[in-house]
């Protein structure tokens, strides 16, 4: 693999750090602006959201300037939502602050997505893709447990200043590794947009958006959870947190193996089996080695739906990926404000931490259901091919490649 994607997923780790923080120290920001555990949730919300509307929007206004450039411009946003973030003195500065950092996530995560589909071979897309976003898999096996840690000692504001120095070196690595590649002839706002009059596209976004948004709602309140129902000491959750990486790496690379096999028939199997493990989590929170179990297989079926959900949007279009590509970055994050929201909602209805698990489960269901009727569908519409009288559609004929590479 080109040292690029090493850069890439350095990134990768740095801005992943910053996203999942939040939920290893929901006790201590609660505490200190004394606000209940479901509204300090709603930093995560917030941050999900800044990505679902900034990621888009900001793709769309640099679609003609080189993609480097790009990356380096989006790290300066971070660094600056990441400074604010530790400084604030309040509940909302430190809304904003995550707001700030969380609009440079669907552009980084989008563009990164293109740029490693297009310094491979169109057969290890989905390979490529996984080893971008295997930063943000390191950054729950590290940067969450390791920061929820330093924050529980130093105070969570330390968290903060350390995810600024990690955006710091994620910048340096972009300026010096990354390749300079040129844009598309053809690039350009019109044409990206214009893959989105295509329905399967929104289809797509759909699935993305509520079926990962189930993990979400279960994993956004793992630290009470795991304190309240589990019987953990708040000590416990940096290393429970570990466990979750560990199966998020696992699960993140076993994805994109699978996708670049058989990329629906992944996401069909992963998604069903999300729902199962989150309804599964309902009962096993209640027991300490069941919970903790749970949550390896939940973090590696989770993250294993990113690889193939990433790359099903890209062979949706071609030639406009970028915009596509951010739009689907951000209906991971809308999914994750949408979960983090029905489980807040759930548990202050005073039906308990564990709530969220099933509230989760409902929502990656519908997720599920949605891919089935996307799926289906597409069958049904393709005609076949080489029957007289009947033209062949042009999607029967051809490969679907999202982009070719440019050099």
């Amino acid at each position: 693999m080109p040292v690029a994607l090493v850069a890439l997923a350095v990134c990768a780790f740095g801005i992943g750090t910053t996203e999942f923080i939040v939920n290893g120290l929901l006790p201590e920001l609660a505490g200190d602006f004394d606000v209940s555990i479901p509204t300090a949730g709603l930093l995560v919300s917030g941050y999900a959201l800044g990505v679902a509307i900034g990621g888009p929007l900001l793709t769309a206004f640099t679609t003609r300037i080189t993609r480097k450039d790009v990356l380096v411009g989006l790290m300066v946003l971070f660094i600056a939502g990441s400074v604010l973030s530790a400084v604030a003195p309040s509940y909302g500065l430190l809304m904003a602050g995550r707001i700030l950092s969380a609009c440079c996530h669907g552009v980084f995560f989008g563009i990164g997505s293109v740029v490693a589909a297009d310094l491979v071979k169109p057969e290890r897309r989905a390979g490529a893709i996984a080893l971008v976003f295997t930063g943000l898999t390191l950054a729950n096996v590290l940067g969450v447990p390791l920061g929820t840690v330093l924050g529980q000692q130093f105070g969570w504001r330390s968290t903060f200043w350390v995810v600024t120095a990690l955006g710091v070196i994620g910048m340096l690595g972009i300026i010096t590794l990354v390749p300079r590649q040129p844009l598309p002839l053809d690039s350009g706002l019109a044409q990206e947009l214009a893959a989105f009059r295509q329905p399967s596209i929104w289809m797509a976004l759909g699935i993305t958006a509520i079926g990962f948004g189930g993990l979400m709602s279960s994993f956004t309140y793992l630290a009470p959870m795991m304190t309240e129902v589990a019987g953990y000491s708040s000590g416990s959750i940096a290393w429970l947190l570990v466990l979750f990486g560990v199966g998020v790496v696992v699960g993140n690379l076993l994805g994109g193996k699978a996708a670049d096999r058989a990329l629906k028939t992944t996401i069909l199997v992963l998604l069903a089996a999300l729902v199962a493990v989150l309804a599964l989590f309902t009962f096993t929170a209640h027991n300490k080695i069941l919970a903790a179990l749970t949550i390896v297989v939940m973090g590696c079926v989770g993250y294993a739906t990113i690889p193939p959900l990433q790359t099903y949007i890209l062979q949706k279009v071609e030639g406009a990926g970028t915009l596509a590509s951010a739009a689907n970055i951000g209906a991971f994050n809308l999914g994750a404000a949408l979960g983090a929201y029905l489980g807040g909602t759930v548990i202050d209805a005073g039906l308990g931490y564990t709530a969220a698990n099933w509230a989760g489960a409902l929502l990656s269901a519908a997720g599920l259901a949605l891919a089935l009727v996307a799926f289906t569908s597409a069958r049904r519409t393709a005609q076949p091919v080489g029957v007289p009288g009947i033209p062949a559609p042009a999607e029967a004929v051809r490969p679907l490649q999202e982009t070719k590479p440019h050099h």
